[in-house]
């Protein structure tokens, strides 16, 4: 029997993805009613500017204080889709110690301070739901925080954020460089005015974090998570992937380390053969690689991003989180209980694919294979080609840690026969 008395909810925020958010709770009314057994009512709007027109919301609804919306008692549930560090966090709190539950899709934050969230809604018996802050319409928190709980996951990795997809896409279909890809992604709206969130790899790494808390039962922040953009790959980089049969993805990657004992997260490109699934995803898509003992490979896969995509993970948690109101039950909350510490990113073990400009002279090669043995590092494949004094000598490394891997290039720029470091690119997804 459906509870007739509605569940009140709050809005934070009406943009691109709040806005949506509303008209789905709207339109779709007797169905999320039928799917939670009570209706769900919107109570009301925060909103920074008023006067903006926002299509199918009652100007009854709008506010400008937040604070005091979600202070009023009577909210069950507070939808947070503003974004950024404060007000965000003292909103989300605030909710808490009124009896909210809240849905946000606040990457940044949760990946700052994720910590401290949980505890106040633990403290307060209420849920932290967050679907939408990692890949948009993709589910994929609540297969790692409750499909996969039984499960040891050693690996995520994947394409977290649609932007940079999209550019890299780009370059490797069309020979475009850098930034024309871009310009072409700030023209379709894929790429924000300033980007650097996005290319420099903020957004991806804050996802990291967020991902390898989950999967890895122990805390990580964003301060943990290893960062590298994308803005100094080049059409030269992609010729060197499709020889080795590869191509370049900025990737999130996070990792269990062989023993057990530590984890590690990362975003950085890489380059990644043609094989691989993630090899495949194209355009501004996102997709995410996990390995887990038992389940074995599995991959997540669809929009990452956009109003209507982002919405849809947020209407999901809201379904969830207010079942939960009804049955007085929560649920799952932090699961930190392994404490792994985070390893640098020199402990990492990976591959490196490195292209020099040498003097095109006989014991070239030599020096170069002893700079490698020097550091402990084996190579895989090497490709030299020489013309009128000068020359490309590109390097394929075995498996080493990163530390070595970097050590190994400082030592190479001291050579009087390396006149530069060309690019150096990592690989993965062997």
């Amino acid at each position: 029997m459906m509870r007739t008395r509605p569940l009140k909810v709050a809005l934070l925020g009406c943009g691109v993805v709040g806005s949506e958010v509303a008209r789905i709770m709207t339109t779709h009314a007797d169905d999320l009613a039928a799917r939670i057994g009570a209706p769900v009512e919107l109570a009301g709007v925060a909103v920074r500017r008023p006067d903006r027109a926002r299509g199918g919301v009652p100007a009854e609804l709008i506010t400008t204080d937040a604070t005091a919306l979600v202070k009023r008692g009577d909210i069950d549930v507070v939808v947070e889709v503003i974004g950024g560090i404060e007000p965000a966090r003292g909103l989300i709190t605030t909710a808490f110690e009124h009896g909210a539950s809240v849905v946000s899709a606040n990457k940044a934050l949760l990946a700052q301070d994720g910590a401290s969230l949980y505890a106040a809604a633990q403290e307060h018996g209420q849920d932290l739901y967050y679907e939408a802050a990692v890949a948009g319409a993709i589910p994929l928190i609540r297969p790692l925080r409750e499909s996969l709980a039984g499960d040891k996951i050693n690996r995520v990795m994947g394409i977290v954020n649609g932007t940079t997809n999209f550019i890299l896409d780009k370059m490797d279909s069309t020979g475009a460089g850098y930034q024309e890809a871009l310009d072409e992604a700030t023209a379709l709206g894929y790429a924000e005015a300033d980007p650097t969130a996005d290319v420099e790899g903020f957004d991806a790494a804050a996802k990291a974090a967020i991902l390898a808390g989950i999967a890895f039962h122990t805390r990580v922040r964003l301060d943990d998570v290893y960062r590298e953009g994308m803005t100094e790959v080049t059409a030269a980089d992609f010729a060197s992937a499709r020889q080795m049969g590869c191509t370049i993805k900025l990737l999130a990657i996070c990792e269990r380390a062989a023993d057990g004992e530590s984890v590690t997260a990362r975003v950085h490109p890489a380059m990644i053969p043609l094989t691989h699934p993630l090899a495949s995803v194209r355009e501004a898509y996102n997709a995410v690689f996990v390995e887990a003992e038992a389940a074995g490979r599995l991959m997540f896969y669809g929009p990452g991003a956009g109003g209507a995509p982002t919405a849809s993970a947020v209407l999901g948690d809201l379904v969830a989180v207010c079942r939960n109101k009804l049955n007085e039950a929560r649920g799952p909350g932090e699961s930190a209980y392994t404490q792994l510490p985070v390893s640098p990113m020199g402990d990492v073990v990976t591959r490196y694919h490195i292209s020099l400009d040498v003097a095109d002279k006989p014991g070239v090669l030599a020096q170069v294979a002893t700079v490698f043995a020097e550091h402990g590092v084996s190579i895989d494949t090497v490709r030299q080609q020489g013309k009128d004094g000068e020359a490309s000598l590109v390097v394929v490394t075995h498996r080493a840690p990163d530390a070595a891997l970097s050590g190994t290039v400082e030592a190479l720029r001291k050579l009087d026969t390396v006149r530069g470091v060309a690019s150096i690119m990592r690989v993965e997804g062997e």
